[in-house]
């Protein structure tokens, strides 16, 4: 019995770990901190293709957007623009999109994918092609530490289950 307890206690004390360790290991690498927001949407586009281009909270009444694929676009405080990517996008490449408002920069990734992005919409049903519902995947950038966490806390749960059912179980008889 005492075995029991003592597992038990293991695998509650992994699991608080386990709860712990996401918050250690959330450095995605993007030490892009800035005082406004942005966005470019979609982050993958194919070359001819447009974005959304949106910023929020800047004090300025505009926001420059540069990018080495597209043209320089002024965004008004509170509105979002369009950008036409170049034809001439190298596919697998990318590009960084630069926000600037009075000075201060944001940057994000823009992703060139194969094909033409004229007429080709994601998510579209495009003749012959069927619906484009996108890459899939429910791993896709989990870090080893986020799915150990996940492993750590899964295993708890069971346990504290079974230290549970093996308590009742021995107070009834």
């Amino acid at each position: 019995m005492r075995v029991i307890r003592v597992a038990s206690a293991a695998l509650l004390g992994a699991a608080a770990l386990g709860l712990a360790a996401p918050a250690a290991l959330a450095d995605d690498g993007n030490h892009n901190i800035t005082s406004f927001g942005f966005t470019v949407s979609p982050s993958t586009v194919a070359p001819g293709g447009t974005v959304t281009l949106n910023a929020t909270g800047c004090e300025v009444p505009s926001v420059t957007v540069t990018s080495g694929v597209f043209d320089t676009v002024r965004l008004e405080e509170g509105h979002s623009a369009t950008a036409r990517v170049d034809d001439d996008a190298k596919p697998g490449a990318e590009y960084d999109v630069t926000f600037d408002c009075k000075g201060e920069k944001g940057t994000t990734p823009l992703t060139i994918r194969e094909g033409s992005g004229r007429g080709d919409h994601t998510g579209s049903v495009m003749p012959g092609n069927g619906v484009r519902a996108g890459a899939g995947g429910s791993f896709s950038g989990m870090s080893p530490g986020e799915i150990g966490a996940g492993a750590a806390l899964v295993a708890g749960a069971l346990g504290f289950g079974a230290h549970k059912m093996r308590r009742r179980s021995g107070g009834n008889v």
